[in-house]
């Protein structure tokens, strides 16, 4: 996919929607192989996907030997508005926390109280932290209403040939 195909996907008004939502699913493969999804907050600059984590987090390894990612950012109603993200990560290693690890709490109903001792919480347990920052390399937008998974699309074009016949 090019980079315009993906700009265009990503700039439409619901996949700015999900790009501002704090929790995306991380999909990668761990060092024994087998496939990993996770949930982790996530915050986009306007190119890319940032996620911070642990120093010694254990996806780490995993993503310093295969970079490569899924991303899902999703609704909870029906149906479902979903964004489908694939692309490369790269790591960042940074002392103290990250601004982008502040930024994805944001939307999380919190006082100014809870946030304070919240922060006050995190800066005392990291010293440090990765930015997993990562490059779309491909992107899918459904809505299912004018977008829809391949695979039903293609369900739909055989059913309207079988009904042409």
């Amino acid at each position: 996919m090019d980079q315009n195909a993906i700009d265009e996907v990503l700039n439409r008004p619901l996949s700015r929607e999900l790009l501002a939502r704090d929790l995306t699913r991380l999909a990668y493969t761990a060092l024994d192989g087998t496939p990993r999804s996770i949930p982790i907050a996530f915050t986009w600059n306007g190119s890319q996907l940032v996620l911070c984590t642990s120093t010694n987090a254990p996806k780490l390894p995993a993503l310093r030997r295969n970079p490569a990612v899924a991303l899902t950012i999703d609704t909870e109603v029906h149906p479902p508005k979903i964004l489908l993200i694939r692309g490369t990560v790269e790591l960042d290693v940074v002392d103290g926390i990250p601004d982008e690890y502040l930024q994805f709490n944001g939307t999380y109903r919190m006082t100014s109280e809870q946030r304070v001792e919240w922060e006050a919480g995190v800066r005392s347990l990291y010293d440090g932290m990765v930015r997993i920052v990562v490059t779309p390399t491909w992107a899918k937008l459904i809505d299912f209403e004018t977008t829809l998974p391949s695979a039903v699309e293609e369900l739909i074009r055989r059913r309207d040939e079988r009904q042409s016949v």
